[in-house]
């Protein structure tokens, strides 16, 4: 029996793609790679029909902040399915990657 979705705003993870150490992960699309394994866990499940495939999850998205490569994993993933995040949870520890509690903010709007 599977526990009911948090009540709470579902936190989010980055992990970044620097090591313990402070070396640079690579390969350099690793970021890419990794969301697109994780694109078909999408609000509704998997989407059918011509460009299904493209675009990544809204559970895991890569980024770059300043000019490390990331993937902001949203907490909500692990609701939906448990193997989905155990699988990039073990993809940072296992390659010892940084791993932070964080929140992505918007951008500020710009002043015309």
């Amino acid at each position: 029996m599977s526990t009911p979705p948090s009540r709470t705003k579902p936190r989010e993870v980055f992990i970044q793609g620097v090591t313990s150490a402070g070396r640079t992960f690579r390969p350099s699309d690793w970021a890419e790679r990794l969301a697109g394994a994780m694109a078909s866990f999408r609000p509704g499940g998997v989407q059918k029909g011509i460009g299904a495939h493209i675009g990544y999850s809204p559970y895991c998205v890569p980024t770059t902040l300043g000019n490390v490569k990331c993937v902001v994993v949203n907490e909500a993933l692990r609701d939906i399915e448990p193997m989905a995040w155990d699988f990039v949870m073990n993809f940072a520890r296992d390659n010892d990657l940084q791993v932070l509690d964080a929140c992505l903010l918007p951008d500020p709007p710009s002043a015309r």
